[in-house]
């Protein structure tokens, strides 16, 4: 087991809402949180036929088994038992009561909107961050097989090679939940929806080409996209709304969640494909925002990141506020530092005219760090300071 930075926030969110719910995607280690941060409340996984059954019949008699609370995993398979929630927690008036878990967005959040507004304490737990591989002595030495593993817990805690776990979560998870969500009727299409937008994570997003691509309907492409979205498999990064005088790019960018899942659906197979593939840029990008995105949501803070392009072609891959100003990140896969890579940055600067806020920092496929007239530099190993 591996500790997760998200647990001091699920416990101090315990303090002040009476029923704490973390989601986000399958095998991302929710039920492993839930059971650890709070090891003496009885668990009920709404997975087996008999307690779902228990809940959906008679929710009265269910919940009134657990006086003190429980852990209610996979909740969303039975969202009429949030409104029971409520009328219980308002009665007994105690904190972090109940503890919920769920994979899918759209029918918990939806639920606890409606009935448990103000009494949920929310955390998005995804697959393991940088800083907890490297706190559970499971960091792959080398960028290319990171790139190629990915952060999922039961890769690394099952000693699994990726070639052997993707397939099957892929299959058992992504094309069994996706699907009852959806109702798709063509398999093979959905499969190469999916893959299609690991094509494209880090570009810029046009549906109607998407679509296209993949025989379907710029509409269709919407929703099925919203679904991967909705299950924590994929994010749309905004552009940044300031334009500083200049013409901005509309379209929002796309990412995977996981950069191994990402390389799985491309094809790859083993790390010696990775180090000359040509969408090596953009999976070393994507492991970079999705680890930005867990920080902050290990700290209970939305993701609330952005990307700047201006018509002219210049372009910062990440910016997101801070209480010192905007902080730009520019991301590089190479290993071997080159002058130009700053360039981006000079121009941001050049730009905004900000010259009181936070230092830019380059990520890049190097180790070294140091500081640099324009930017922080930073190697791979080291977690952005957020």
């Amino acid at each position: 087991m591996y500790l997760r930075q998200a647990r001091c926030t699920l416990e101090r969110l315990a303090r002040g809402f009476p029923v704490l719910a973390i989601t986000g995607p399958r095998q991302s280690g929710k039920t492993t949180l839930a059971r650890a941060s709070f090891p003496g409340k009885p668990y009920v996984s709404l997975e087996n036929p008999d307690e779902r059954d228990f809940a959906q019949q008679d929710p009265r008699r269910f919940l009134a088994r657990f006086p003190d609370g429980a852990i209610l995993d996979e909740v969303q398979r039975c969202p009429a038992l949030l409104s029971w929630l409520q009328g219980l927690v308002d009665e007994r008036m105690l904190m972090g009561q109940f503890v919920l878990t769920g994979s899918a967005q759209f029918d918990l959040i939806a639920g606890m909107s409606q009935s448990l507004a103000g009494r949920v304490g929310r955390v998005e737990l995804l697959p393991l961050s940088l800083a907890e591989m490297q706190a559970g002595a499971c960091l792959p030495a080398s960028l290319d097989q990171l790139l190629l593993n990915g952060a999922y817990p039961a890769i690394y805690q099952r000693k699994l090679a990726a070639n052997d776990w993707f397939p099957n979560y892929v299959a058992t998870y992504l094309e069994r939940d996706v699907r009852q969500i959806i109702a798709v009727r063509d398999l093979s299409q959905f499969q190469r929806f999916v893959r299609m937008c690991a094509a494209r994570s880090g570009q810029l997003l046009n549906l109607a080409a998407l679509g296209a691509d993949c025989g379907i309907s710029a509409v269709t492409a919407r929703d099925w996209l919203s679904v991967l979205e909705a299950s924590y498999l994929v994010t749309r990064l905004p552009p940044y709304f300031r334009n500083f005088g200049k013409r901005l790019i509309k379209a929002p960018k796309l990412y995977f969640l996981d950069v191994g899942l990402m390389a799985w659906l491309l094809g790859i197979r083993d790390e010696t494909t990775i180090a000359t593939h040509a969408a090596r840029g953009a999976l070393f990008e994507t492991w970079v925002v999705a680890d930005i995105i867990k920080q902050r949501f290990n700290a209970g803070q939305p993701a609330d990141l952005y990307f700047w392009r201006d018509s002219a072609g210049h372009e910062i891959d990440v910016v997101f506020e801070t209480p010192a100003g905007l902080q730009a990140v520019e991301i590089k896969s190479g290993s071997t530092f080159a002058t130009d890579w700053t360039d981006g940055l000079k121009q941001w600067q050049k730009i905004t005219g900000d010259t009181t806020g936070p230092k830019s920092i380059l990520v890049y496929g190097g180790h070294d760090s140091h500081e640099r007239e324009h930017c922080h530099l930073m190697g791979w190993q080291d977690a952005l300071p957020l």
